[in-house]
């Protein structure tokens, strides 16, 4: 339990919070809420959707295909999950984002209650602040993958079982926890257990409190969250292991509940399964500095507060947000496999760490160098968008111009004072309109060179042709899949004749376009439309002055076969 905050002086945080946490609350869900507006970025994002508009299509809930065969990287869940969303809202890029952005605002509910359970109420406002306002966290409700499903569950699990660990009987926390821990799994899989597990090993170590490490409720929750986890097994079994004959990662015999259990995760780890990367062990030191933002240096303050002088402010404190958040973030670290995103399930445990540390933070000097390190954060967020719309020359630009103009009036008006209060208004509202300009402009206008939903779309406006089927040649494109409303079939150019006997329309590149014109193709119409990998972006691409030097061109073609 916290001491008490007229002890140590702290209304001043409640009173802060409770005339603000609810406005800016719903202005970090409104700026979240922008990605549902932009169009799914290639290539994992528009990779996920295809995946689940297959399952739709072809009502099959088990068998997850790509371009025509069996696909084996990511569990079932949450293709499930966007395959629902589908059925009810239509195959459409909202039905795509919205059960990843109910996971997210699930993952702040979860982050409140159990900053709530563990401290106190201010502390559960804070980090429901800092979480909504965590940069990669708002770019991932854009560019959508597995990992707001996985903070979301991971956060929930790690809630319930702490509660579940307080009291000395069996629990209903111990099943919700198990069920939202085997959703995580069949999200990822069972490396996941890890980020739930570790925190608690380590806390009731710390605590000296061993009989809970052989507590039968643990293992009543580990049986729990094996028997929830068998939809993703048995449709890996059924998929995979009853067919040796498919191939997969370029061989047969390929065990679906092995890849599941081992290959998905440890193997990649250890680097030793059939998906290997390069791995820096400073890596994720150093990209905390920006997906972290705008509390991210401050996140550097806390974890040295939190391991070295939090004991001393509270009577009882609790170990596993520092060790679940500091064991993956070493196993990350270490591992070969590093992308960005993974952090993203860390970063509930990192904002109460954080905010803990706000929270108590009351001696001047520290005060001031958190203001100056913030002050500096908050004038990059904002020169940022301005600079972007001098160099890349964003859509509507006069109106972003008067978009950030509101945006820096609001961030030094409606928080005036220099006090820590303040500080963390501006550098919330700083954050957020900087994520803004980016949903609502900048992503907007980066969505001009994604050729593939580009030349889907325009696709769909040719109803009046007798142009049925689609088909994509010389590269990969799940963005043309995704939007198209065309049947997308596959095939080299010899299968693809086959379905040219009527006009077909190909997405292709230049490459392909002189393989196609080369091998009995008639092409009756062609039309071009610049490409940019739009998740890769160099400062040649973002200078349109440079830019034509690295943008290509593809082909939306209509051919028959002579």
């Amino acid at each position: 339990m916290l001491l008490s905050q007229n002890e140590y002086g702290f209304n001043g945080w409640q009173a802060w919070l409770a005339k603000w946490f609810t406005p800016l609350c719903i202005a970090g869900i409104i700026i979240n809420a922008t990605g549902f507006f932009v169009t799914i970025l290639d290539s994992d994002g528009t990779l996920y959707a295809m995946v689940a508009k297959t399952i739709v299509k072809r009502n099959d809930f088990v068998n997850l295909m790509v371009f025509g065969k069996d696909w084996l990287d990511k569990p079932h869940f949450p293709f499930w999950l966007i395959a629902i969303s589908y059925k009810i809202f239509g195959i459409n890029t909202f039905a795509y984002k919205l059960p990843a952005f109910l996971c997210w605002l699930m993952g702040a509910y979860y982050t409140y209650k159990f900053a709530f359970k563990a401290y106190n109420k201010s502390v559960a406002q804070l980090s429901v602040l800092l979480y909504l306002s965590a940069a990669h966290l708002v770019i991932s409700n854009n560019d959508v993958r597995a990992e707001p499903y996985l903070t979301g569950f991971i956060i929930g699990s790690v809630y319930h079982f702490y509660i579940a660990s307080l009291h000395k009987k069996f629990s209903l926390h111990i099943v919700w926890g198990a069920l939202l821990a085997a959703f995580a799994v069949m999200t990822k899989g069972p490396f996941v257990l890890i980020t739930i597990g570790a925190g608690f090993i380590i806390h009731w170590i710390i605590q000296r409190d061993f009989n809970q490490l052989f507590n039968y409720k643990w293992i009543v929750a580990f049986i729990l969250i094996a028997v929830f986890s068998l939809p993703e097994v048995y449709t890996l079994y059924v998929q995979f292991d009853l067919h040796p004959e498919k191939e997969v990662f370029g061989t047969t015999g390929v065990s679906g509940v092995r890849f599941f259990f081992w290959d998905s995760q440890f193997g990649r780890f250890l680097n030793n399964g059939p998906i290997k990367g390069k791995g820096d062990l400073f890596f994720y030191l150093h990209t905390m500095l920006w997906a972290f933002l705008p509390w991210s240096l401050v996140f550097y303050m806390a974890l040295g507060w939190k391991i070295f002088k939090s004991g001393k402010f509270y009577h009882k404190q609790e170990y596993i947000t520092i060790g679940s958040g500091l064991t993956m973030l070493l196993i990350f670290s270490l591992s070969k496999f590093q992308l960005p995103h993974y952090l993203n399930i860390l970063f509930p445990f990192f904002c109460i760490i954080t905010a803990q540390y706000l929270y108590q933070l009351q001696k001047p000097a520290w005060i001031r160098v958190m203001t100056i390190v913030q002050y500096i954060i908050i004038v990059a967020l904002l020169l940022l968008p301005i600079l972007l719309i001098y160099f890349y020359h964003t859509h509507h630009s006069m109106l972003a111009v008067m978009y950030m103009l509101v945006v820096i009036v609001a961030t030094f008006l409606v928080f005036k004072k220099n006090d820590l209060f303040s500080t963390i208004g501006k550098s919330f509202l700083a954050a957020l309109g900087a994520y803004g300009f980016l949903n609502i402009f900048f992503y907007t206008s980066l969505i001009d060179y994604q050729s593939g939903s580009n030349a889907a779309k325009f696709s769909n406006t040719l109803t009046g042709n007798s142009v049925k089927h689609a088909a994509v040649y010389g590269t990969f494109s799940h963005s043309f899949t995704f939007y198209t409303k065309k049947d997308v079939v596959y095939g080299n150019l010899t299968q693809l004749k086959v379905y040219a006997k009527q006009p077909l329309l190909i997405y292709t590149t230049q490459e392909g376009l002189e393989e196609i014109r080369s091998n009995g193709f008639e092409i009756m119409d062609t039309h071009t439309f610049p490409y940019y990998h739009a998740s890769k972006l160099t400062g040649k691409f973002i200078n349109y002055k440079t830019r034509p030097s690295v943008v290509d061109t593809h082909y939306l073609i209509t051919v028959v076969a002579r």
